[in-house]
């Protein structure tokens, strides 16, 4: 009996038996050699491959597992996380203030000389050449809150941020003035998810002031396709006030598509006629 777990196709080596329909429907299987019904999932029903298929799958699995229990592993737990202080000492050893806090008392950020200048090149120039942030003990960031400060230094430790539209522009802005690369990919992978040609203006605004070039090219694209719209909002009202290069820059796209799409029409119709 045959191991394959197909219905019985006749054994006629010529293919005399089948019909048109049937030979079309019936593939061969790249691995074990032998027919199938393509019909069935589109794919191998052989034992051969099916148990192979199902090895794969439990190795991949295994795989995975491994490489979550890696990076769980890698990942240093955050001075920030209150569940790990209980735990024992932080043995931090330099704090982070954050210099716009609404004119209150500055909450200090606590962390590890090591692992800032890990994270960062600038950190790291910053702790390396006995500038004054590495004989304080204190580094002060400008222009940023508390909370947005805090979510910077966890995702320093823990690769994890929670963010809204917000909270994800201002951690951009960290992102790339400490050059943590990740951090801002993360954040701008976020916006562009949040990207609607309502917002594409300011978006588009901010990508092109903060070198954000994925929210950039999102956002140009959707104020392309809904120019007719956007002209008539407030929003491009006032980059054209304010920012009037910027939409020199928007025009500029906007005519190249136009251009490019009736090229496209010409040379269609030519090759018809």
């Amino acid at each position: 009996m045959s191991s394959r777990l197909t219905s019985v196709i006749p054994d006629d080596s010529d293919g005399e038996g089948d019909s048109d329909h049937d030979k079309e429907m019936r593939k061969q299987c790249p691995s074990c050699q032998e027919d199938y019904d393509s019909d069935y999932a589109g794919r191998c029903t052989g034992k051969e491959c099916y148990e192979k298929a199902n090895v794969t799958q439990e190795e991949l699995k295994r795989e995975i597992e491994y490489l979550k229990a890696k990076v769980a592993f890698l990942r240093f737990w955050s001075p920030l996380d209150h569940q790990n202080r209980s735990s024992g000492p932080c043995f931090t050893d330099i704090v982070l203030v954050a210099s716009d806090d609404g004119g209150g008392p500055s909450v200090p950020v606590p962390a590890h000389k090591a692992f800032l200048v890990s994270r960062s090149p600038v950190f790291k120039a910053m702790l390396e050449n006995e500038m004054e942030e590495s004989r304080s003990g204190i580094i002060k960031i400008s222009d940023v809150s508390f909370d947005v400060l805090h979510a910077f230094v966890n995702y320093l430790y823990t690769a994890k941020a929670y963010l809204d539209e917000q909270m994800a522009y201002d951690l951009l802005i960290m992102a790339e003035k400490y050059q943590v690369k990740h951090l801002k990919a993360y954040c701008e992978k976020f916006l562009v998810s949040k990207l609607k040609w309502k917002n594409s203006v300011k978006s588009y605004t901010f990508a092109r002031y903060h070198n954000a070039k994925r929210v950039l090219d999102a956002a140009l694209s959707l104020i392309i396709d809904n120019m007719a719209k956007l002209t008539k909002k407030k929003e491009y009202k006032e980059l054209v006030k304010n920012d009037p290069h910027l939409v020199v820059e928007i025009y500029e796209a906007y005519l190249a598509k136009q251009i490019n799409t009736a090229a496209q029409k010409v040379s269609f119709y030519q090759n018809c006629y």
